[in-house]
């Protein structure tokens, strides 16, 4: 590889990261001003869940048509244009006069993350063919990085902003992953995906499938609960605004550790299952210990919490990916596991803040994301190498 080309490819890599940066904080930023947010716009807790519930089904329900969306632009070009919307998404909270304009600024930044999360396997894997392991724990650890910065740094903007201005401010690191996008495709008109693409599998008609998506969605249920509710939980707890986005920006970089760890730890072997069932007890303790002894060692449990969230996040999404050889096939699957999983996922902070609205606690959502663990755990042991081939012959997915 010549030098231009290694500067080029660690320029795409900058990019990819920086892109991810941007996938979560129109989420993660919700939870420490939540309290404000109520007050100014009289949200109850099962409305203000709308925040997080909408765009992580409009990430689920996007990932069955993102590919067939993405096919008159291509793959970085449309990447690109959901950019754009995220953007004028995030942009507009500057401007949320009511709860209704922002839970639309929620659902179409849903919308532009959906199309990103989507395309984004099938070109990690092209590109970094057999790097994309280590690129796919990179890429997801990014984006909970994005959401532990933005969730301790958004009560500290709000100390000399208001919360519409602190939530709007994440546009302009929208605009700069934009702007860097669009210089690394600019010089180049190679595409994302070389190989041509066979023909479209139906993924639904293969258990295999259905287990990898239900698995993806227990682990994203656990994550998008927690990013809607620990910070208001700590509040309830007797934290103080800025001490709940600290504890959040902690469990988040906790899953930044994990994000770095655990798929390290698994590219190391080809069985991942020992890891998923290292990550699935860390969860059921925390979750555990959350609803019932969260004062004795709250950080601890926060963090076995956030080592098992960040883990098997990324897991989910390498394991799928180990199934299929041929990048735009198994972007498909993911897109796939992505859409069935984040659909599922999206109702969790609802049921969870429904239950807050009728118990007056947290303690119940809890142990029901402790139980999600043991049911991971249980499904985590089919994954076994032998099993990627028994469901899917090279053969039959034109792999």
């Amino acid at each position: 590889m010549t030098t231009a080309l290694q500067k080029k490819h660690g320029w795409y890599l900058v990019a990819i990261v920086l892109v991810a940066l941007n996938l979560r904080p129109a989420l993660a930023a919700i939870g420490p001003l939540l309290q404000g947010i109520q007050t100014d716009l009289l949200l109850s807790f099962s409305a203000a869940s709308m925040l997080t519930t909408l765009p992580v089904l409009a990430m689920g329900l996007l990932s069955f048509v993102g590919f067939r969306l993405a096919a008159p632009l291509g793959l970085e070009r449309t990447i690109g244009v959901a950019l754009l919307l995220l953007a004028a998404a995030t942009l507009l909270r500057f401007w949320s006069p009511s709860a209704s304009l922002l839970i639309a600024t929620a659902l179409l930044a849903g919308i532009a993350i959906a199309m990103i999360q989507t395309l984004m396997p099938a070109i990690i894997k092209a590109r970094f063919a057999g790097k994309a392991p280590f690129m796919m724990g990179l890429y997801v650890t990014a984006i909970m990085a994005g959401a532990a910065i933005a969730a301790i740094s958004t009560p500290l903007l709000a100390d000399s902003l208001s919360w519409r201005h602190s939530l709007g401010h994440w546009g302009w690191l929208v605009l700069l992953a934009l702007l860097l996008w669009l210089w690394t495709m600019r010089p180049s008109t190679a595409q994302a995906c070389a190989q041509p693409a066979p023909p479209a599998f139906a993924w639904w008609r293969k258990a295999r499938s259905w287990q990898l998506a239900v698995f993806f969605a227990l682990g994203t249920s656990c994550y998008v609960s927690v990013l809607a509710w620990l910070a208001p939980y700590a509040l309830e707890l007797g934290y103080s605004a800025r001490q709940a986005g600290l504890l959040l920006g902690f469990l988040t970089a906790c899953e930044v550790v994990a994000g770095l760890l655990f798929p390290w730890w698994a590219a190391q072997r080809a069985d991942r299952r020992p890891v998923i069932a290292v990550l699935c007890v860390l969860q059921l303790i925390g979750f555990t210990a959350l609803a019932l002894v969260p004062d004795t060692a709250l950080l601890l449990w926060v963090a076995f919490i956030g080592l098992g969230i960040g883990g098997i996040f990324p897991l989910a999404m390498i394991i799928t990916m180990d199934h299929i050889d041929h990048p735009v096939q198994a972007g498909r699957l993911t897109a796939f596991v992505q859409g069935v999983g984040y659909i599922i996922a999206a109702f969790s902070p609802w049921l969870a803040g429904m239950l807050r609205d009728w118990l007056q606690s947290f303690t119940l959502a809890w142990l029901a994301l402790a139980a999600t663990s043991v049911l991971a755990l249980w499904l985590g042991a089919k994954f076994s190498v032998a099993s990627y081939q028994q469901h899917y012959a090279p053969a039959e997915v034109g792999a």
